[in-house]
């Protein structure tokens, strides 16, 4: 029934009660995510000589607009010099402008362009296309099954990061 190519990592000798199952989902959360989302997703963005640092800023910048370059660290948990430089080469591509922060003379705010949101809206009918390719192949129970298990994957995940 398991047909991804993916060859178990054993990392680290301690063997919780969840080990197999945790090492089983991370398998498979990275075959996923090197099959044909990664691929043609990302074969665009190269087009583009767009990193992938860079596109997940532009991602959360289209969807957080005016946000603080501040924000966008603490998002990705990186340093403000390392979003600056990646907010640089997205201003030099024309997709992102970096404007002074009206209410902190020291902070600037973030907007996408016009040609930066027309490439969120690509990348994003393209990671849609993808995953409705996907989808078609699989049942109607099949989908439902991974929605919900998704859903209460994330719902703990909210739950441990809120701790």
């Amino acid at each position: 029934m398991h047909h991804y190519a993916v060859t178990p990592k054993r990392h680290g000798t301690r063997h919780g009660r969840w080990t197999a199952q945790a090492e089983q989902l991370l398998d498979l959360l990275n075959a996923l995510g090197s099959t044909i989302f990664r691929q043609f997703l990302w074969q665009r963005a190269a087009e583009l000589d767009l990193s992938y640092a860079q596109g997940q800023v532009l991602f959360h910048v289209a969807a957080h607009p005016a946000c603080r370059m501040g924000d966008v660290g603490k998002a990705f948990g990186v340093t403000l010099p390392a979003v600056t430089h990646l907010v640089d080469r997205l201003e030099d591509k024309g997709f992102v402008t970096r404007a002074d922060d009206p209410g902190d003379r020291r902070a600037y705010v973030l907007e996408v362009t016009r040609a930066g949101g027309a490439l969120v809206d690509e990348l994003h009918a393209m990671r849609l296309r993808g995953l409705e390719t996907v989808l078609a192949r699989m049942s109607a129970d099949d989908r439902a099954r991974v929605v919900r298990g998704l859903e209460a994957l994330v719902e703990a995940s909210v739950e441990v990061a809120g701790r």
